[in-house]
């Protein structure tokens, strides 16, 4: 092993957990602080319910846990709600959203793209994902019937 890829090494942050948990924390700070702008602005009629939701949707999508959901993300989130789509759709997707030109969805465009008065595929298609899903089974045995709960 050469001099140059051990000082690469020895460079490297080792405490991959610790590093993590610390971003995770960030992110949740960051994502209150963007709900509580979302909850005081006017032009958006949202709830504190919606917006849990649709942080909990963030976080599903955003597999890694870095705040941005890629093009790789989104390709698995389309994939599990059964409308999988090629590269060029996933990047066009992303392009609608994606105001800061990062290439990446970060969660206050993920809002913008939610609440906004502007329809993008993706929207639709998480919208629509609810409508799609059947209500749980019941568990358990069933219930007690008598001859006069017959019809």
């Amino acid at each position: 092993i050469n001099a140059e890829y051990m000082g690469i090494l020895s460079n490297m942050n080792h405490q991959g957990g610790r590093a993590f948990g610390e971003r995770k924390a960030k992110f949740a700070e960051d994502c209150c602080r963007i709900n509580q702008q979302f909850l005081d602005d006017p032009a958006y009629d949202v709830t504190v319910q919606q917006l849990q939701q649709f942080q909990t949707k963030f976080d599903e999508m955003d597999e890694d846990g870095s705040g941005d959901i890629d093009i790789m993300e989104l390709g698995r989130a389309m994939e599990k709600l059964g409308k999988p789509k090629n590269q060029l759709e996933l990047r066009r997707m992303i392009q609608e959203v994606d105001l800061d030109s990062s290439g990446t969805i970060n969660y206050y465009e993920f809002l913008i793209m939610m609440l906004g008065k502007q329809s993008s595929v993706l929207r639709l298609i998480l919208m629509f994902e609810g409508m799609n899903q059947r209500p749980p089974a019941p568990t358990g045995p069933p219930a007690k019937r008598s001859l006069a709960d017959l019809p």
